[in-house]
């Protein structure tokens, strides 16, 4: 006789409650969403959204996951454009006294960067073609296709762990930092980005400048307007955007890019990403109730979303097997 696939609760609908949702529906479970907050509000909707392995570890989950996402972000660029994701050329640019990102040599094709393509003060580069997501129109699509296989929505806080733990159901705890509200983890922590909009404009290509004297700097251009960034303050929890920092922020990327002046700035958006000193990926009992911890993913959500939901596939159906309520 065929076990039933059990029920999945995901509590959390940024990009890898989603994501999660999406992949067990697909898979054949009955899969409901709690989220306080709608995809457009969570932190996932301000992401610049490019694929690159960003403050999270350990390097032994993190590089397969990714190579799983970008091979299914690549394929959703050539055959899904409502899905908002596009594969762009870039460049990851190095500077003297500092060591070289290492994620870009991993990308198929690479190169190394012209001298006539550098910005002003940089020592080498790589060129590289990378996956991005146009966040809002992604969380859209990725809510879209969930509702399509049956997935149910409850926008509303969760209670706690216990009170949303649906018989027979496996709980997928997928809430970023809200995630400290329904279970304690001293190893979480906020790590603040402000970025500044740019539009009517183009800019065809990305740039990544994680060295720049003045600060780490990066242009990210999408369907609709251009992501310049950024900061990455570890424990900062302000949600009110910074005016030196909106300052130094423009100031910065266009001098790397000088054709972003000719643009209009539409504004500051800060976002938490969620820190931990390793992402947590675990089924646990608790109290009796399979829950699967999904967070930490510091400024690699998106980066690795598919690998993490297909590890999180994994782990539901071993909860399945040693089923604990």
């Amino acid at each position: 006789m065929t076990t039933p696939a059990p029920k999945v609760v995901v509590i959390g609908a940024g990009v890898i409650g989603l994501t999660t949702a999406l992949a067990a529906a697909h898979a054949g479970h009955d899969v409901k969403v709690i989220s306080a907050q709608r995809p457009e509000e969570t932190v996932s909707a301000v992401a610049a959204a490019i694929w690159a392995p960003y403050h999270a570890e350990p390097a032994a989950w993190i590089n397969p996951w990714a190579a799983a996402t970008f091979d299914i972000l690549a394929r959703l660029a050539d055959t899904t454009p409502e899905a908002g994701v596009q594969m762009r050329e870039g460049i990851v640019v190095n500077r003297e006294g500092s060591a070289p990102l290492a994620w870009p040599e991993t990308v198929a094709g690479n190169r190394p960067a012209l001298l006539s393509e550098l910005p002003r003060g940089a020592s080498s580069g790589t060129v590289c073609t990378v996956p991005i997501a146009t966040m809002p129109t992604y969380l859209k699509w990725l809510q879209k296709e969930c509702t399509a296989l049956g997935v149910a929505w409850e926008w509303r806080t969760a209670r706690s762990l216990v009170l949303e733990a649906d018989p027979g159901a496996v709980i997928v705890l997928a809430t970023g930092l809200q995630s400290l509200g329904l279970h304690p983890d001293d190893g979480m922590y906020p790590v603040r980005g402000q970025v500044a909009i740019i539009g009517n404009t183009k800019v065809d290509r990305w740039i990544i400048d994680d060295a720049n004297p003045a600060g780490p700097s990066y242009i990210i251009p999408r369907t609709d307007e251009i992501i310049c960034g950024g900061t990455a303050e570890t424990g900062a929890a302000s949600l009110a955007p910074d005016p030196e920092t909106q300052k130094r922020i423009l100031e910065t990327t266009m001098d790397l890019s000088p054709g972003l002046s000719k643009g209009t700035f539409l504004g500051s958006r800060v976002g938490l990403r969620p820190g931990r000193h390793l992402i947590r990926l675990e089924l646990r009992d608790e109290n009796g109730i399979p829950v699967i911890h999904s967070y930490g993913h510091g400024g690699s959500g998106v980066t690795v979303s598919w690998g993490v939901a297909n590890a999180t596939l994994e782990l539901i159906n071993t909860a399945s097997q040693h089923p604990s309520n």
